[in-house]
């Protein structure tokens, strides 16, 4: 018998996903993302002349900052700046821009999810819970879990891939302890909802670039 969770959705559905760009009149780039309940704005500026601090000038530095929807920044986007830092590094074309810092903030206006959706790299969670494998957790489901990886692969299989990654992907987290198998598993399911995925979001964008 197939799993059914909140909502009505299967183990291998997503939750409802829609963005919008340039929300933000004083920011170089910006975009709302919401997915299911959990919701993001995110603000990019520059680039700007110079690096930070011990990062290399021959080349362009990424620097990300996530604020909680309340409270101040802690150990829990300490790690999502970096995990977003690591990737956005990945996707991107860094020796175009050398000696210059481009600033990304990420806003959470409601959090129901740790996941976030990025413009060329999409990370798509699973979680395995009693032996099941679900796509996309919400909050509840991901407190109930054991283990869970979180996966960020290219938007499109045509995509060029980045000369770190592995398989297709750009970006592994993996928090608890699963069997190899079932992280295969996670895997191969993840890569399978890239390109409905995608769609929905090129669509979106798509439409809005033509008002």
């Amino acid at each position: 018998m197939d799993l059914e969770r909140e909502g009505g959705r299967g183990a291998n559905q997503l939750r409802p996903i829609d963005c919008s760009r340039n929300v933000l009149s004083r920011a170089h780039g910006s975009a709302s993302c919401s997915h299911g309940e959990t919701r993001v704005l995110a603000a990019v500026y520059g680039p700007k002349a110079g690096t930070k601090k011990n990062e290399n000038p021959e080349k362009a530095c990424i620097e990300v900052i996530w604020k909680p929807k309340s409270g101040q920044i802690g150990k829990p986007e300490k790690e999502f700046e970096m995990i977003l830092k690591r990737t956005l590094q990945n996707i991107c074309l860094l020796n175009v821009h050398p000696n210059t810092t481009t600033s990304i903030i990420v806003q959470v206006v409601h959090d129901d999810a740790c996941a976030a959706l990025i413009d060329a790299g999409i990370p798509l969670k699973y979680l395995a819970e009693s032996g099941k494998i679900l796509l996309d957790p919400n909050k509840l489901e991901e407190q109930k879990t054991k283990a869970f990886v979180c996966l960020a692969f290219p938007s499109s299989v045509h995509s060029v891939l980045t000369e770190g990654s592995i398989n297709g992907i750009i970006t592994s987290l993996t928090h608890g302890v699963m069997a190899v198998d079932d992280y295969f598993q996670c895997v191969e399911q993840g890569r399978a909802a890239i390109t409905p995925l995608s769609n929905i979001l090129k669509k979106k964008l798509q439409s809005q670039s033509a008002e």
